[in-house]
């Protein structure tokens, strides 16, 4: 008999192909776990993100409810010490006393820019109303089954939120009890609309909802969720909510949604709309005060999206590495062979370099000596035009020479006098006379002297450095300058200056408005009407000055001329043309500007505008 062979212990070993396999299928299932690891990380941080601006939504939406609700927080009771309401609740049927209410509380609602105002007996029935004249009017309905009106009697102030039963507006009410003769004879009650804030929520990217007490929601940024209920509506829910009329004959439902939880434990909703179901993360705050709940519903869907785009960025990003390192391992070599031709170009760039480098040292020697050629006329034109302003001043000097001679001798000729009054006073002991007559002379010495100081002020050539410098002093010396043409030509200068100051050098200021008040002067020579204005005002940064006259104006082909060197609308010998052009200039360096313009009414008016001081005088 044969045996049957034994069966082989050994197996066979395994091939490459299914070792290939194998690794394959570990590292798909590597990939696949880090990813989903990767994954949930992201889709917390991107939960946590959207928490974090919710948060801030939140805290905005409670604020701006706070805040509306406390604009009218202490009106009613002070509204209810109106004597008009107290007289009023003493005679209700008197025709004249609801009417002289009713116009009250109108202008007091559109000033408050409040819903309705209406003040009700000690039964809830309304007497008069702001809305008085409209088509549905409060008067004559009877309230008494609203929390407002019984907190107001019981409790000294009443607040609800409600949908109206008489307009079908929501609202929010404020109540509180009208007193007469220390006694509760009445309730006035303020109405605010809050629809305002609910449509400044919408359009933000984030919902928004406030639910009473009872869980129902009053205000959404999604009308649809509007008189929804966040949790089931309990028979004893409804009751309560049906006592108080808060949503008048509305009809109320459930909101289709389900609460879970996000991966991160936070709490989520997921609300069935016709469109799909959507996911919310909910944010809540409440509001003790008005009883509320106010809640923020962020979609989850941008999360979801962000963790995995962040994801797929975060793979493509790895794929790109193991590309570029493969593209460095190719350039690696490619390298090598152009360090070659790179050698051999940078020597000829060198000599290049080097052709280039001698040519613009060439240029740049010719360019030095522009520079300096142009630096030295420049100077030479600023050392001209400094002489022309210079030259300019002491011209008006010469011109006013004869008259301030005339200036000088009157009180010259009045010191003179006193004085011998005085000594003729000494003689007879008539001291305190003669003290009279001296303190007289002392002012005229001091008048001549002012005057002087002015004159040399005005005759140094000026500091090109710039100061804060008051408006009204420099118009006063000035006036100090040119007074003897203003009262020789009987002319009425009217100031306007506030107490600004601004950044300009004093006497190349004085010298500006010196040179356009002595050509206002000679425009108004020939005028009956002598009148020169002169205003200031401060215009954001820069103080803006007007000068005008009542003379004949600028003809008005020369307006755009009359700021040119040499140019005058004067006769021959009556001016060189450099008053307005050496003006113009000043006012430039000092960084304003300076127009001119023909007035409606008649005459030429100088607009000045000047930086501000940094600090007020």
């Amino acid at each position: 008999m044969t045996q049957a062979p034994a069966p082989s212990l050994m197996r066979p070993a395994p091939s490459r192909t299914g070792i290939w396999a194998v690794l394959g299928v570990l590292a798909a299932m590597l990939v696949l776990g880090l990813g989903s690891l990767a994954y949930q990380r992201l889709h917390r941080a991107a939960l946590a993100e959207l928490t974090e601006r919710g948060t801030s939504t939140l805290n905005l939406a409670v604020a701006a409810l706070n805040g509306q609700l406390r604009r009218f927080d202490r009106l009613p009771g002070l509204l209810a010490q109106n004597p008009i309401f107290h007289d009023l609740l003493r005679a209700p049927v008197n025709a004249g006393r609801v009417q002289a209410a009713n116009l009250y509380l109108r202008d007091t609602a559109r000033l408050l820019q409040a819903t309705d105002i209406y003040v009700m007996d000690l039964d809830g029935d309304t007497l008069a109303a702001s809305n008085f004249d409209q088509p549905l009017s409060f008067i004559g309905h009877n309230f008494a089954y609203r929390p407002y009106f019984t907190e107001a009697l019981s409790q000294g102030d009443g607040r609800f939120y409600a949908l109206g039963t008489t307009s079908l507006v929501r609202g929010y009410y404020y109540g509180a009890p009208v007193y007469v003769d220390d006694e509760i004879a009445g309730v006035l009650v303020i109405k605010l609309d809050l629809d305002a804030i609910e449509q400044g929520w919408r359009g933000s990217g984030t919902e928004v909802i406030v639910t009473d007490p009872e869980d129902i929601v009053f205000m959404s940024t999604e009308p649809d969720w509007t008189f929804g209920a966040t949790r089931p509506l309990t028979p004893e829910r409804l009751e309560r909510t049906r006592s108080t009329r808060r949503y008048a004959d509305r009809v109320l439902s459930e909101l289709p949604l389900t609460r879970l939880s996000g991966p991160d434990g936070g709490a989520l909703w997921r609300i069935t709309q016709p469109g799909g179901s959507a996911e919310y993360r909910i944010l809540s705050e409440r509001m003790p005060e008005a009883d509320w709940t106010v809640q923020v519903l962020i979609n989850t869907l941008p999360a979801r999206q962000q963790a995995l785009t962040r994801l797929a960025l975060a793979g493509l990003l790895a794929g790109l590495a193991v590309l570029a390192a493969v593209i460095v391992l190719q350039r690696r070599a490619r390298l090598r062979e152009r360090m070659a031709l790179q050698a051999e170009a940078r020597a000829q760039l060198e000599r290049r370099v080097e052709e280039r480098t001698r040519e613009l040292a060439s240029v740049n020697r010719q360019l030095a000596g522009e520079v300096a050629e142009r630096t030295a006329t420049e100077a030479q034109l600023r050392a001209t035009q400094a002489d022309l302003v210079q030259a300019g001043k002491l011209a008006a000097l010469g011109q006013m020479s004869a008259a301030l001679s005339h200036e000088f001798n009157q009180p010259l000729g009045a010191a003179r006098n006193f004085a011998e009054n005085a000594q003729l006073l000494i003689e007879r002991g008539r001291i305190e006379d003669a003290k009279s007559n001296i303190e007289r002379i002392l002012a005229l010495i001091g008048r001549m002297g002012d005057l002087s100081k002015h004159l040399r002020n005005f005759a140094r050539k000026p500091n090109a450095q710039l100061s804060d410098v008051s408006l009204p002093e420099a118009v006063a010396a000035v006036q100090e300058i040119i007074g003897w043409r203003l009262r020789a030509q009987r002319i009425d200068l009217q100031l306007d200056l506030p107490p600004l100051s601004v950044r300009a050098g004093p006497v190349r200021l004085q010298q500006v408005l010196v040179n356009i008040l002595s050509n206002a002067i000679d425009a108004v020579e020939s005028t009956d009407q002598r009148r020169i204005t002169l205003r200031a005002r401060a215009q954001g940064g820069t103080a803006v000055m007007t000068i005008a006259d009542s003379g004949p104006g600028v003809a008005p082909q020369l307006v755009e001329r009359i700021f040119d060197p040499f140019f005058s609308t004067k006769g021959v010998g009556k001016g060189l043309g450099l008053g307005l052009s050496i003006s113009y200039n000043i006012v430039h360096d000092f960084g304003g500007t300076l127009s001119v313009r023909n007035r409606p009414e008649g005459g030429a008016e100088f607009t000045l505008t000047l930086p501000l001081a940094h600090e007020a005088p």
